[in-house]
């Protein structure tokens, strides 16, 4: 069925915004600024980000109330409801949304370090990574089962994974990168997908069945992990470090007064640093509407076409060397994906009698006839999103069939 012209411009949004997050962060690192004692330093404030994207996320409290007030004039309850953005329960304890919000806090301030010792097409990828650990999370923590096909997604992503670093190793050391620090900063972003991991675990199992609105969802943990890391940014004012994680005067793990020095000092840092709020708002938007309007596969063919976006920017705007292995990790990478999640490829396969089908105890489907959790795609920054239908915005666990417990329902399934 062909798509409409509200589809595609949402697929496009979803592609663009996607794109220029991850861009615009890695550009404000690029860029020099004369700081509070008048040094021309780089950008170098990873917590201030994380900070910014928070208050992106937390926008999407307003386009929530934006949509309801609108709907609610047209239609009424009933129209509310109706909509995919503003339908589900509204009285629910806004505190459940507070330990996925240190996850999201802790995870996303670890991959701006990170983002700012590598490259941006690395941190891309190697987001990836999250497949491993959440399939891993959701057998000792749910009690799930990994087929077969989910076991070789999981080892074609480590394949990927581990091509993709190598050719960070070979690129040569410059000016802007240290192969050190390239190192580090990759097995920073691979380490806080263990903690994105947790925070799909903890979403799956005490979140999802608020069936929340997937906007105010998001908005919610956006207000917590703004609160939280603005708080932290005065004890990390008295932190020192390196130079490695540090440009402020005093290299403080956070210098902000230094930062927001240097955004008044240039106005593509502005530009640069208000471009990570705005693009993460509608991302939010985007990723929530495909999934609703489209469907969840589409989604994580959209986010792996801005993974590609991104490489090729990278490259356009000099950013990155061309490096012949990091293309083919990254298709190893897909692979991989589309593997675990069983989407284009063994569907493909499948339909050819290449291989053999699954039956629903290999884990097609969850208990009871409902649908498995849409597709895996490793990226955490819409987090929170609990569609109106009970199901689950942002990428989630295995399609494994959960365990047989008591579940919020009472029939057995964690899930809503």
């Amino acid at each position: 069925m062909a798509w409409t012209s509200y589809q595609l411009f949402l697929a496009g949004l979803m592609v663009v915004t996607g794109s220029l997050n991850t861009l615009s962060t890695k550009w404000a690192d690029q860029l020099k600024s004369i700081n509070s004692v008048g040094e021309l330093v780089h950008f170098n404030h990873p917590f201030l980000q994380a900070t910014s994207m928070f208050v992106g996320e937390f926008s999407c409290m307003y386009a929530f109330f934006m949509f309801y007030f609108i709907f609610k004039h047209k239609g009424g309850e009933e129209r509310v409801q109706a909509s995919t953005l503003t339908g589900g329960n509204r009285q629910f304890n806004p505190l459940i949304f507070l330990p996925p919000a240190m996850c999201d806090m802790i995870a996303t301030s670890t991959m701006y370090v990170g983002l700012n010792l590598t490259y941006a097409s690395s941190f891309q990828m190697l987001r990836g990574s999250v497949i491993v650990f959440t399939g891993l999370l959701s057998m000792f923590c749910l009690g799930r089962k990994l087929n077969a096909r989910q076991w070789a997604g999981i080892v074609f992503v480590i394949i990927g994974l581990a091509i993709v670093g190598v050719s960070d190793f070979l690129l040569p050391s410059d000016e802007e990168y240290d192969t050190s620090n390239v190192i580090l900063g990759d097995a920073l972003i691979i380490a806080a997908q263990v903690v994105v991991a947790c925070q799909m675990v903890i979403e799956e199992r005490f979140v999802s069945s608020a069936n929340v609105p997937p906007l105010m969802a998001v908005g919610c943990e956006g207000l917590f992990g703004f609160v939280v890391l603005s708080i932290l940014l005065f004890p990390m004012y008295h932190i020192h470090v390196n130079s490695t994680f540090s440009s402020s005067p005093e290299y403080r793990l956070e210098d902000a007064l230094d930062a927001f020095y240097q955004l008044g000092n240039n106005w593509q840092l502005s530009l640069a640093f208000s471009g990570t709020i705005i693009s993460i708002a509608f991302f939010n938007f985007a990723g929530i509407s495909v999934t609703k309007e489209i469907n969840a596969t589409t989604r994580m063919v959209l986010d792996s076409v801005r993974t590609l976006v991104i490489y090729l920017v990278s490259l356009a705007l000099g950013w990155q060397d061309f490096q012949y292995l990091q293309p083919i990790g990254f298709v190893i990478l897909l692979i991989g994906m589309s593997v675990y999640n069983d989407v284009i490829i063994t569907p493909f396969m499948r339909e050819r009698g290449w291989i053999a089908g699954e039956t629903a105890a290999a884990g097609s489907a969850a208990p009871g006839g409902q649908a498995p959790p849409p597709p895996l795609t490793g990226d955490p920054e819409d987090a929170g999103s609990e569609g109106s239908d009970g199901s689950d915005d942002r990428p989630l666990l295995s399609d494994a069939e959960p365990p047989a417990v008591d579940g919020p329902n009472g029939g057995g399934d964690l899930r809503v």
